[in-house]
């Protein structure tokens, strides 16, 4: 499908600043919703609890500020990847290192964009492909910072999967989308039990279940195949050269490898199957 230049660069322009916002929600949301689990579990057992920490800022409540110095952005310090590179990488306010997450969610998720409107056209499957894959980009980064995969995220986005394909802009029909979900959530999940079988310890968490389950609801049960074959190579790649430099095993999170798949999915899914079966 041809796609005007105009159409590209307004894309990427918009997918900059949806990765900007993206930043917010990687950082802002668990503290927030550890903050508020915390609470719920103190209220829950009737314990009195002093709030030793002050409840954590809203995901679109306050300015975006320095994690150090607390100093408010201004608009032109809040510019993606532009204000990164004319700062220098560092804080107007106390110099201090400014996070290389900042500029590659930004650039990561405005390339995708892009990616999205040339490859499904400047239409609602460019858009959808768009959407999904901010999604992803959020789940790696929340994953990959607090081995957490918020249900706040990921399951609306299962029942959204399932909906679209009711649709003709859907990936695949309704009934490889409830298929795909149903053997995404029970494929992981049958091996953590398996592996907690054997050796008595969680492999991994149930929000690993959850992503591909998602995953599944949008690509149908073929595609997992491809992407989870993808996030265990690279996964396992990964682990082995991190086991090497440490020198000692870490929890190790799985979300960004699945994350991973997925978008490889989303614009080589043809590609991908055709190599692998």
């Amino acid at each position: 499908m041809s796609v005007s230049t105009f159409h590209l660069i307004y894309a990427g322009v918009i997918g900059l600043l949806v990765g900007s916002f993206l930043n917010v929600v990687i950082l802002r949301l668990p503290p927030y919703l550890m903050w508020n689990w915390k609470r719920d579990a103190h209220q829950f057992l009737g314990s009195s609890w002093a709030f030793e920490d002050a409840q954590p800022p809203g995901i679109a409540v306050k300015r975006s500020f320095c994690p150090k110095c607390h100093h408010q952005l201004s608009w032109w310090e809040n510019i993606p990847l532009f204000s990164f590179i004319f700062l220098k990488g560092k804080c107007r306010s106390c110099a201090s290192q400014i996070s290389w997450q900042y500029p590659l969610v930004e650039a990561v998720m405005g390339a995708l964009a892009v990616l999205s409107v040339y490859h499904f056209g400047w239409n609602l499957n460019g858009l959808l492909a768009a959407s999904l894959a901010a999604v992803l980009i959020v789940c790696a980064g929340i994953d990959f910072r607090t081995q957490l995969l918020p249900d706040i995220i990921v399951l609306p986005m299962v029942w959204i999967g399932l909906l679209v394909a009711l649709t003709s802009h859907g990936f695949v029909s309704l009934p490889q989308s409830v298929i795909g979900a149903v053997v995404g959530y029970m494929t992981l999940w049958s091996v953590f039990w398996l592996f907690k079988i054997i050796t008595g310890k969680e492999g991994m968490g149930y929000g690993d279940f959850k992503l591909l389950a998602m995953l599944g609801a949008f690509f149908g049960p073929l595609a997992l195949v491809s992407i989870l074959l993808l996030a265990c190579v690279v996964g396992s790649v990964v682990g082995v050269a991190l086991l090497k430099i440490k020198k000692e095993s870490q929890p190790f999170a799985f979300g960004p490898y699945l994350a991973l798949g997925g978008l490889v999915y989303l614009f080589a899914g043809n590609w991908m199957t055709g190599f692998i079966l």
